[in-house]
């Protein structure tokens, strides 16, 4: 298969959100003081929040909330395991989490060799991912990452959500791509794989956690180094 244009996903695919929000998170623990507040040990406080952020992405994915209610609720529901029901401080939280997640530089191992490889051998790369316009725009500034994706789709910009099939459309539209010629490269089987699928696109599962496959790609890696065995 002759590809020419690789749409990769952002988020824990090539930008470590992990560990990327873990230390924004915990940097706003410590300026608002929290455990003066009754908030317990900083680990404790971000696998709640971890849990919290990870339900409320999969409604807002399949477009039962919008994205402002993700966007603060995932604040409350996290202070309200600590019976602190403070509407304001959650919107705050909020606020303040987006506004310095995107500063935070932590990408995945070999994410800018394999970047280089790739532009070296003419692939054109793009970007489809479900994060914010203003958000996604400056994790790649801050990070180095922008000036290799000729397009950064993004769900806000698409108006519609990996894996609808929508959202491929309107990135194949973007760029010119022909469905023959692309390939859908992310982490998540849900969203990045069987969107890819739902688009008649080949896939690339990129498991840097080694999780078991319920959806089955067209090619899994386990480190970004390996793409260089498909392209």
């Amino acid at each position: 298969m002759a590809y020419q244009h690789l749409f990769f996903d952002l988020d824990h695919t090539l930008w470590d959100f992990e560990t990327n929000s873990r230390d924004t998170l915990h940097d706003l623990y410590e300026q608002h003081r929290l455990p003066e507040k009754g908030i317990g040990p900083f680990g404790e406080f971000f696998e709640k929040y971890t849990y919290h952020n990870h339900r409320l992405w999969d409604r807002y994915t399949k477009g039962f909330i919008k994205q402002e209610e993700l966007r603060w609720k995932r604040m409350w529901l996290t202070l309200l395991d600590y019976k602190l029901a403070d509407e304001a401080l959650s919107r705050q939280l909020g606020q303040e989490f987006l506004e310095t997640l995107p500063s935070k530089k932590a990408l995945f191992p070999y994410t800018f060799e394999i970047l280089d490889y790739l532009r070296g051998k003419n692939y054109r790369l793009h970007l489809v991912t479900n994060g914010f316009e203003k958000t996604q725009h400056n994790k790649l500034k801050q990070s180095g990452l922008d000036g290799y994706f000729e397009a950064v789709i993004t769900s806000e910009a698409s108006n519609s959500l990996k894996p609808q099939k929508e959202i491929f459309d309107y990135a194949l539209q973007q760029t010119g791509a022909q469905i023959e010629q692309s390939i859908m490269i992310g982490d998540n089987l849900d969203a990045d794989i069987q969107g890819g699928i739902n688009a008649g696109m080949d896939t690339v599962f990129v498991n840097h956690i080694n999780q078991p496959a319920h959806i089955v790609p067209t090619y899994t890696v386990y480190h970004l180094q390996e793409l260089e065995q498909i392209f």
